[in-house]
């Protein structure tokens, strides 16, 4: 028979309820046995509203489920280090959400412990599995801009508490919590997906700074990258715009055209050689189902890791850079 991957959740709070949590129980070989939330009455509603199993208010008592095969991170980034090192060590396998951890330091000892205990982990970077990236992907790799010369990407946001936080609590913009602001929560999966279609940078820097001073965080930050072939990236996000001045729009110029899309939007828009075409896409209900089908298929031995911890690293060092300061 078949092995199925038995799935416990660590922080069962809103991301999970469409976006994730449901997939786990619509991909083959896969089973969501465990959910666990510090508020005990919060994990049991969770646990009865989606058919799951057992539920626990302790991640520890979590990841000692002898039945629990894979523990999936959903927790503000600052326990990300924590609770995969604690799974690891006890011989489970990991999913873990983005940003992976808060800093590349904490990373980079997910990453030692990965090598040490052998077992295998995957970061959340789901837009590699969704079709409108994979095509997207797939025009540059046969080069239908030719010689591609430059990306620039914008993201604009009003202020917005939405945004900031719809349970109440604020971590986002905390960066002991979240690693530093809304940058850390929207850009894991614009970089991510850069670096993944055209290659590890050369070299990278920025600036930032928190403009509006409403919270401790940066809420505008500007980076720049030299890719592989001589390619230059420039990302701006500023979270304190005008209402008018909402943007979410990436770029890329080439020899024979431009390709546009929004990051979080559904549609990529090409002009290659003065011919104009629209692509659209419709993404699933749950939108991490196509990686967590990719991961369990990691997990039982028949694929590739979709992304690794060391992938997940290329796009954290070029944030830190891009709030802290250059690379060399």
């Amino acid at each position: 028979m078949d092995k199925t991957i038995h799935w416990g959740i660590i922080g069962c709070g809103d991301v999970t309820e469409i976006k994730s949590g449901p997939a786990f129980n619509k991909v083959g070989h896969s089973r969501l046995h465990a959910v666990m939330r510090r508020d005990a009455v919060k994990a049991a509603d969770y646990a009865a509203r989606h058919g799951v199993p057992v539920w626990y208010s302790d991640a520890e008592d979590l990841i000692n489920d002898p039945v629990v095969d894979a523990v999936y991170i959903a927790t503000p980034p600052k326990y990300h280090e924590e609770y995969a090192i604690a799974a690891l060590e006890r011989g489970k396998n990991v999913y873990v959400e983005k940003p992976v951890t808060i800093d590349v330091r904490g990373a980079g000892k997910i990453a030692k412990c990965v090598e040490k205990s052998g077992g295998m982990l995957s970061v959340a970077h789901y837009r590699r599995a969704l079709p409108m990236f994979l095509k997207l992907k797939s025009l540059i790799t046969e080069n239908v801009l030719g010689s591609v010369k430059l990306i620039e990407l914008k993201m604009f946001h009003p202020y917005d508490p939405g945004m900031i936080s719809n349970t109440g609590s604020a971590w986002r913009v905390v960066p002991s919590i979240s690693g530093g602001g809304l940058f850390y929560d929207l850009a894991p999966h614009q970089l991510d997906i850069i670096t993944y279609i055209f290659g590890n940078p050369v070299s990278f820097g920025g600036i930032s700074s928190s403009q509006s001073g409403l919270y401790e965080a940066e809420d505008a930050v500007t980076g720049w990258m030299l890719l592989e072939n001589r390619i230059i990236f420039q990302g701006t996000w500023n979270f304190n715009m005008p209402t008018s001045s909402r943007e979410d729009r990436c770029r890329i110029t080439g020899e024979r055209g431009v390709i546009e899309f929004a990051f979080f939007g559904n549609s990529i828009r090409t002009v290659i050689d003065g011919i104009e075409c629209l692509l659209e896409f419709e993404h699933p209900k749950h939108i991490q189902q196509n990686m967590i089908g990719r991961v369990v298929d990691y997990f039982l031995g028949r694929g590739t890791n979709p992304c690794s911890i060391a992938d997940a690293m290329v796009s954290l060092e070029v944030m830190e850079k891009f709030v802290h300061g250059s690379s060399k």
